[in-house]
């Protein structure tokens, strides 16, 4: 069926998304031609940070071009850069994706997870409902400030090696080496297995 054509009675606001659009997103979902491998870090010190930490895992995977491939063991952390038992501990984990999404599109879709949790930014060091942090997107190097890459502090901090290394023991940190030697050299303090909780992989 087509659509009418009058110019003067097309809502503006209203774009239709093209149907080669809805074709090329589809097909990278179903078939994720030549993905790239991102990994994710994930954290919650807020509200149920258990579910969260899921239904992030969960959002990532329903998003077209995005397959979770991976998904570490819950580890419990001291929040950063505040009074001891001044804010709930963190729970973090880390995902390793397949994505056929650029890292800018990939990077939408991080900050549209944490927005759907009610993420709230007020203060650096506050506490985060969710994070949702790209660690590393392929062998890509970025010093783009919206989206540095691999991140800027990922290879010191045992709350996202720590968690990596479980899921991908052999994995490699672009620019800084494998993540194995990486977590030797930082400090596990305050980095707790949490053996006793799970995330599960999407079905």
């Amino acid at each position: 069926m087509t659509r009418p054509s009058h110019q003067g009675h097309t809502d503006p606001t209203v774009q239709p998304v093209p149907a080669s659009v809805v074709e090329r997103v589809d097909a990278a979902d179903t078939t994720l031609q030549n993905p790239k491998r991102a990994v994710v870090s994930l954290g919650a010190n807020l509200g149920n940070r258990l579910e969260t930490l899921q239904g992030a895992v969960d959002a990532l995977e329903d998003t077209p071009g995005i397959r979770v491939k991976a998904v570490s063991p819950v580890y419990e952390t001291e929040p950063w850069g505040v009074e001891p038992g001044s804010q709930p501990s963190y729970f973090n984990a880390v995902a390793v994706l397949k994505t056929t999404l650029p890292p800018s599109s990939l990077l939408e879709r991080a900050h549209a997870v944490e927005e759907a949790f009610h993420r709230v930014r007020d203060e650096r060091w506050g506490p985060r409902t969710l994070d949702v942090d790209i660690v590393s997107y392929a062998e890509l190097h970025s010093d783009d400030p919206q989206l540095t890459l691999p991140h800027p502090r990922a290879h010191e901090r045992a709350f996202v090696l720590a968690p990596w290394h479980d899921v991908d023991p052999q994995a490699e940190l672009p620019g800084h080496g494998p993540v194995a030697d990486l977590l030797g050299m930082v400090t596990r303090e305050g980095v707790t297995p949490r053996q006793d909780l799970e995330l599960r992989l999407p079905e």
